[in-house]
């Protein structure tokens, strides 16, 4: 039989300043089992992700899809009141009197076409009823605009427009 030869143990010292990050570290212990339990947990995680995506977009897309619905029903709503008003003989003879002018036998409806004002457009301006000519040669200063902009070094904000003196006649 072989003898063994007989060791001494000799203590190690360890650093007096140990920090906590390492202290927290060195002081984790893992198992067999503690590492399987972390690699399922972790297969887990990668094979219901994509599942969970695809649960939170329908989810999205249901929740889409009942705005539309609510929508929708409020519009029915709306045409059924619409519809309703229509049944009403009070309703149909004030639409057919302001819309198509109707008249009851022996009424005299007057219908003033030209009331003397002059019409105002949507921004406020008077409709005029004449031709007008622009007093500007729109093809120099366009011919003019593409040279500047061919031409200069100047950047975009320094730019002014041509000064063009000729007129379209």
């Amino acid at each position: 039989m072989v003898k063994r030869q007989k060791t001494t143990q000799v203590p190690v010292a360890l650093p007096q300043m140990e920090t906590a990050p390492g202290s927290w570290l060195r002081g984790i212990r893992l198992s067999g089992f503690t590492v399987s339990v972390l690699f399922l947990l972790v297969a887990a995680i990668v094979v219901l992700a994509p599942s969970l995506r695809v649960l939170i977009e329908q989810q999205q897309q249901i929740s889409a899809l009942r705005d539309a619905v609510a929508e929708q029903e409020k519009s029915v709503e709306d045409l059924e009141q619409e519809v309703a008003r229509w049944g009403d003989p009070a309703y149909l003879e004030a639409q057919a009197r302001e819309r198509l002018y109707y008249v009851y036998p022996g009424e005299v409806s007057y219908l003033v076409i030209d009331d003397g004002q002059t019409p105002v457009a949507a921004d406020g301006l008077p409709i005029s009823d004449e031709i007008q000519t622009t007093e500007v040669d729109w093809l120099s200063a366009m011919l003019g605009s593409i040279v500047t902009a061919g031409l200069t070094e100047l950047p975009p904000d320094q730019l002014q427009a041509p000064d063009i003196q000729g007129s379209a006649q």
